[in-house]
């Protein structure tokens, strides 16, 4: 049996909250499962995560494979470190998200304008002095 860890939605309509669970792959999103794990509330401020790290990591090493979301939350609590040291970490949270490439093109187009200093206006150039008639020589 392929079991995987993933959410399972929970909650009312447009209030949602999740259980992070192991499950049979086959079984429906919010069908049986065979062990709950955690808890997700996303709409909390700042979310809730809530992990049994010991059972998620007893998971992980039988072979359950997690979903892209359970891996996150799983790093976010520690249980992804415990079952493989020295990954990658997860995001910091407050950590400053990649910018898109507009959002890039226009912050250096604004650092340009604050580096360049101000056109000033043009001032006159002094006249370089006329040239003498040379005298003739007799």
């Amino acid at each position: 049996m392929a079991v995987k860890l993933r959410l399972r939605r929970e909650g009312t309509v447009k209030r949602p909250h999740y259980r992070i669970v192991a499950a049979d792959s086959r079984s429906p999103r919010d069908g049986r499962f065979i062990e709950a794990i955690g808890h997700y509330h996303p709409l909390d401020q700042p979310s809730t995560i809530q992990v049994d790290n010991e059972r998620a990591v007893h998971w992980l090493r039988n072979g359950a494979l997690p979903t892209a979301a359970v891996e996150k939350l799983l790093r976010i609590s520690g249980a992804w470190e415990e079952f493989k040291p020295g990954d990658a970490p997860a995001r910091v949270r407050g950590e400053k998200q990649k910018l898109s490439k507009k959002a890039r093109a226009r912050a250096a187009e604004a650092a340009e304008a604050a580096a360049a200093p101000a056109p000033a206006a043009e001032e006159p150039a002094a006249e370089a002095p006329a040239e003498e008639p040379a005298e003739e020589q007799a």
